[in-house]
């Protein structure tokens, strides 16, 4: 007997709302309030759960949805959420409350909701693997390298819960004939999800897929064989009734995004600034000065958000030389001072840049800045390199630590770095920030070959 399909996708939603609103509502009990002040609390907040849940798309969770993405959502609802509660308690409530009890009583909110939505994730994911349950019925139409991807998908990854029934390759001499098959297979194996190859079908079959598909409650996918178009992170607006494809977005212009960026970027630069380089620079003022006369820090003019230009900061780590202050820097660069090779090879020579990171010229994460020079040369020769001055540049970023820093020998290096710099622009997540700082700082403990 075959397994059956349980559906309980549509109820998993409200269950877990429920199981999170409860939590909240129930530790509250250890604040001691009065049945009036617990009320009033549990409607406000329920309230402001629900609307902040909608704008961060909170449950918006799927089987194709990865971790990252939920950790993701997961800390940006708990960032707010904290605000709000501090707001709550300060404003409505007459007792007093230390800021500790606060956040004990978020950090427990918070993991236990953590433990349930990832557990419910994962426990689903080893259900379809090991009970064939809880699968999506698909059929795949036409023939091109992608469709052989996703049936590959269907196969290599039944995690995801879709199972491949069949594999329509049509060719461009008899769609007509195979629609009526696809419809017909479609009805009597009750498939649910159909996916087309837009390259593969005329518009004349994907328009008669579309009216089978809306009469008879299927849904329909297209797979883009234009990879290089439509992988990008496209988005919908509406010019009246029409529809406006816009190739790039960027997640760092939504305000409540730029927000956490922001807030990410001015806690870490105090941190730096106060517990970190308030001792730091007279110690390494006074190494500097004594190897070599000139000044402590280096500035160089930089290209940053909108190609504004900004004076970048380092501490200097070469004999001035202004002839050749443009230059790259080579191994064994006869320029570098024995201290300045010390902190190149660490990264410490980078730090002053985290002033630049408190004024708003730079972010901690983001695409490195090129001297002036370099960017005029780069501007007409690498395609799409212009692309990485739509958000600030960064002290670190995610083509440094994946192994593009330092000197560009050759235009593989710069293309690459380009490549990288574009993804973190239209993936960007406060984790992504988190996760290439921690890489980051592992790279200066143990020594980037390409430091030099």
């Amino acid at each position: 007997m075959s397994p059956q399909r349980f559906r309980y996708s549509g109820y998993l939603r409200p269950i877990t709302y429920i199981f999170d609103i409860s939590v909240f509502s129930i530790l509250a009990l250890q604040f001691d309030l009065k049945p009036v002040d617990w009320g009033y609390f549990l409607g406000f907040h329920i309230m402001a759960w629900g609307i902040l849940s909608i704008k961060s798309g909170f449950y918006e969770v799927y089987r194709i949805t990865k971790v990252v993405r939920i950790i993701s959502l997961i800390i940006l609802q708990a960032v707010i959420f904290t605000l709000i509660v501090f707001f709550y308690f300060h404003l409505f409530i007459n007792e007093q409350y230390s800021s500790q009890k606060l956040f004990f009583y978020l950090a427990q909110v918070f993991l236990l909701i953590s433990m349930f939505k990832l557990g419910i994730y994962f426990l689903l994911k080893k259900y379809r693997r090991f009970t064939g349950s809880n699968f999506r019925k698909i059929i795949i139409v036409g023939n091109s390298p992608t469709t052989r991807q996703l049936k590959a998908f269907a196969h290599n990854a039944p995690e995801y819960g879709y199972e491949m029934k069949a594999h329509f390759e049509i060719d461009d001499n008899d769609q007509e004939f195979y629609l009526d098959h696809i419809i017909d297979y479609s009805l009597q194996h009750k498939i649910d999800e159909i996916y087309c190859s837009v390259s593969s079908l005329s518009n004349q079959t994907i328009n008669d897929l579309i009216d089978f598909a809306d009469n008879n409650l299927k849904t329909i996918k297209f797979i883009p064989d234009n990879k290089d178009l439509y992988a990008k992170q496209l988005t919908i607006d509406y010019y009246g009734y029409l529809p406006i494809l816009s190739l790039r977005r960027i997640p760092v212009d939504d305000p409540l995004n730029r927000l956490m960026k922001r807030s990410f970027d001015l806690i870490m630069s105090s941190l730096v600034v106060v517990l970190l380089l308030s001792w730091l620079t007279p110690l390494l003022g006074l190494l500097i000065r004594i190897e070599s006369k000139g000044p402590i820090f280096f500035k160089q003019k930089r290209n940053g958000l909108g190609y504004k230009e900004f004076y970048c900061y380092k501490f200097r780590s070469m004999r001035p030389n202004s002839a050749k202050a443009n230059e790259w820097v080579k191994p064994n660069d006869a320029r570098v001072t024995k201290i300045g090779k010390f902190i190149r090879k660490t990264s410490i020579d980078e730090l002053p840049q985290f002033f630049n990171v408190f004024l708003g010229e730079m972010s901690v994460v983001g695409p490195r800045p090129h001297p002036v020079s370099h960017t005029e040369m780069f501007v007409g020769k690498i395609d799409k390199f212009m692309v990485r001055h739509l958000v600030k540049p960064g002290i670190t970023g995610l083509a440094q630590v994946s192994g593009f820093r330092g000197e560009v020998e050759t235009d593989h290096d710069i293309i690459n770095r380009v490549k990288y710099d574009i993804f973190y622009i239209e993936n960007w997540s406060i984790l992504l920030d988190i996760k290439i700082v921690i890489q980051t700082i592992f790279k200066a403990v143990e020594g980037d070959k390409k430091a030099y």
